[in-house]
């Protein structure tokens, strides 16, 4: 069942957290999981646009938006149950919330105040997105914050000290709060009582055109970077903080993103296509581009906005057609992340941004996904 929750009337929608003054969201209980309970939330716009969350993993797990014809259509692939993503050949992350580490540590292990550490390895021998099991798996309390003006909610969790080997009590927010513009806001803040690593993302799996409607190939991307982090066979950065100029890796201008994804390189032939993190060009804080994507067939457009250093663009390269969501068969290509971040392995490489947090420091970072049409 669904309950529609009047904002302008309803106490129990503050204290849900999920929405704010003149504005409307629903809930809707989705089952359980670990003995708790888990909902799917949607947030909706005066437009008529809407996104669905569950505090299962703090996944994104539909946005409705208009095409270039003005018909409402989802752009990220998903599932209408909660099953789909609790099922065991759902290795994908989709929608989810990535922590304590979104990305790959090499080898499972990090130094930190001169002590090793040792997280599962998950991937190959590396750690991939957390662990064995991530923020992705588990189940997210809603809490009540006050609102400025957007339908939103607000999920919270205590990773516990030692949680997948990592050091700390860590206190952990994620704020998504969806406007009038079509623009879904993701606000994360963290603390914590022992020195710790820390890189949050979204894992989001984006096809303009609607999931199951084909690869995403004939979409065009703009990603500001002039240089990226290569990787190893295993998706491992090697620590050198290479140029783009002269490769299938500049995306400064819009570029197709079929185009040279197939060419003769060691890098895309590693990933199976591009699984790369791209060193944002910044000037200062603040929100900055980290990526434009265009869809002809639908002409719909997603610009994605951080305050992070890297974006991690990703081509569905391990989706293989062995999970059905929302659409229908979930294929090679068939949809792209743009996961908004710090440095994959950064606790490795002293050159990278560090991603460590001492007690007495706060995280906070934001990242902007906007839809619009050409």
């Amino acid at each position: 069942m669904i309950r529609t929750l009047s904002c302008a009337v309803s106490l129990a929608c503050v204290a849900a957290g999920i929405c704010s003054a003149q504005k409307s969201a629903f809930v809707q209980p989705w089952g359980q999981f670990d003995g708790k309970a888990v909902f799917l939330y949607t947030l909706k716009n005066s437009s008529g646009a809407e996104v669905r969350i569950t505090n299962y993993g703090g996944t994104i797990a539909f946005i409705n938006v208009k095409d270039g014809s003005g018909k409402f259509g989802d752009v990220v692939l998903g599932f209408t149950q909660l099953s789909g993503y609790t099922a065991k050949n759902n290795t994908s992350y989709f929608g989810a919330t990535i922590g304590r580490y979104a990305n790959r540590i090499g080898h499972g292990t990090f130094k930190l105040d001169g002590k090793t550490f040792n997280i599962p390895q998950n991937e190959n021998g590396n750690t991939l997105h957390g662990g064995t099991r991530g923020f992705d798996k588990r189940v997210w309390d809603a809490t009540s914050v006050p609102s400025a003006g957007n339908p939103s909610l607000t999920l919270h969790r205590v990773s516990p000290d030692g949680e997948e080997g990592f050091p700390g009590n860590l206190d952990v927010t994620v704020r998504f709060s969806w406007s009038d513009s079509n623009e879904l806001k993701v606000e994360y803040t963290a603390t914590t009582d022992k020195n710790t690593v820390l890189n949050l993302a979204n894992h989001s799996y984006f096809n303009l055109s609607g999931p199951g409607s084909g690869t995403i190939l004939d979409d065009s991307i703009q990603i500001p970077a002039d240089h990226y982090t290569p990787v190893t066979k295993d998706l491992i950065p090697t620590g050198e903080i290479a140029p783009v100029a002269g490769t299938p890796f500049d995306f400064q201008k819009m570029t197709k993103i079929g185009a040279r994804i197939n060419d003769n390189n060691q890098q895309l032939k590693f990933a199976n296509g591009y699984d790369q993190n791209f060193v944002l060009n910044r000037s200062g804080d603040g929100l900055q581009l980290a990526a434009r994507v265009e869809d002809s067939k639908s002409g719909r457009v997603l610009e994605v906005s951080t305050d992070q250093p890297g974006v991690q663009f990703y081509t569905g390269n391990f989706l293989n057609g062995t999970v059905t969501g929302i659409g229908g068969v979930y294929k090679f290509r068939s949809a792209l992340c743009l996961e908004t971040q710090h440095f994959p392995d950064s606790p490795n490489h002293p050159n990278f941004p560090s991603t460590e947090l001492k007690p007495g420091e706060k995280f906070a970072s934001t990242t902007v996904y906007k839809f619009s049409t050409k």
